[in-house]
């Protein structure tokens, strides 16, 4: 087998190049799923020093800033032994080809298509902030930023009984795709007040101090956006401290500390599949391009506001 692989090579700038299959069982791609806030700090060399260890993700290759082979939303047909033939999801980069041993390799379930499980570790995740936020039935929750992962996040919360979830944006194209969804749809200036749970996955300051701002009487305000090596001003003075706020972070790396004794990441990666399976879903994938013609739009999918998850189709 013979394989190839996007690579950053420099700002704004990618390429193709030959690549390691590794060991293990071999799978060939099928799509992979751009997960576009990461990617983009990524692409332009925005990983902190102090985070360069700890972003190192399975099949990467290089060093930060550059050149780096990344990616983790990798969905391919296994192509060897008893799993021959089924579709599988993967924590690898977008690459055409790879081997992996058996324990890093997670069956679709029978109803999730092959290109819709590339929203796995965006699910994943937002799966882990609701988590963190400890929100409950009934609860007032609101979410700041219809990217994926907010989007999702909505999602899951409003199954929660009772739940009054708002998902807001500054953009009103955000609107139709949360009325797909069956979510409660806000501009920034009519997202309900006094809420219990508030919910930032915007990645800017003015989406956090809403957050701040939006947050009843000793409610929770979950930071789950991730600004790379970006200082952030926060209003910590006002009512912050008289309201008696409770900002907390959320990351995908670990799981929520009451969880870990029953809760592994196998588990949690097996529920989002099973999650992924509503057909509404779909509504996420925000366009598609042939994994080819990937180096000379990458940048610009990347920097794309109206950008959700992309998706990459492979072929062979």
């Amino acid at each position: 087998m013979m394989a190839q692989a996007l690579w950053c090579t420099a700002p704004d700038r990618a390429e193709i190049r030959a690549a390691n299959l590794g060991e293990g069982i071999a799978v060939q791609t099928l799509f992979t799923g751009i997960s576009r806030g990461t990617e983009r700090l990524v692409s332009k060399g925005l990983v902190p020093r102090s985070e360069q260890v700890r972003m190192r993700g399975p099949g990467m290759e290089g060093d930060f800033p550059f050149p780096v082979k990344y990616g983790y939303c990798n969905v391919g047909r296994v192509l060897e032994g008893a799993d021959a033939g089924r579709a599988v999801f993967a924590l690898f980069p977008h690459q055409t080809a790879y081997r992996l041993p058996q324990s890093a390799l997670t069956l679709l379930p029978e109803a999730l298509p092959p290109g819709r499980a590339v929203l796995a570790a965006n699910m994943e995740t937002a799966l882990n902030i609701l988590w963190d936020s400890g929100a409950g039935a009934g609860d007032r929750i609101a979410v700041i930023g219809a990217g994926v992962v907010g989007t999702l996040t909505a999602w899951l919360a409003a199954r929660l009984p009772g739940a009054e979830v708002t998902l807001c944006d500054i953009s009103p194209a955000r609107a139709g795709l949360a009325a797909t969804l069956g979510l409660r749809f806000a501009a920034p200036q009519d997202v309900p007040q006094d809420c219990d749970v508030v919910i930032h996955t915007s990645a800017s300051e003015a989406g956090l101090a809403q957050a701040l701002s939006l947050a009843g009487l000793g409610a929770t305000v979950v930071e789950a956006s991730w600004y790379g090596d970006r200082p952030v001003t926060l209003p910590l003075g006002e009512a912050f401290h008289s309201r008696r706020l409770r900002l907390i972070s959320s990351q995908v790396g670990n799981l929520p500390p009451e969880r870990s004794p029953r809760w592994t990441y196998a588990r949690r990666l097996a529920k989002a599949l099973d999650l992924l399976c509503d057909p509404a879903l779909d509504a996420l994938i925000s366009g598609e391009t042939d994994f080819a013609a990937l180096p000379d739009v990458y940048s610009k999918i990347l920097d794309a506001p109206e950008t959700l998850c992309h998706r990459i189709r492979f072929t062979g």
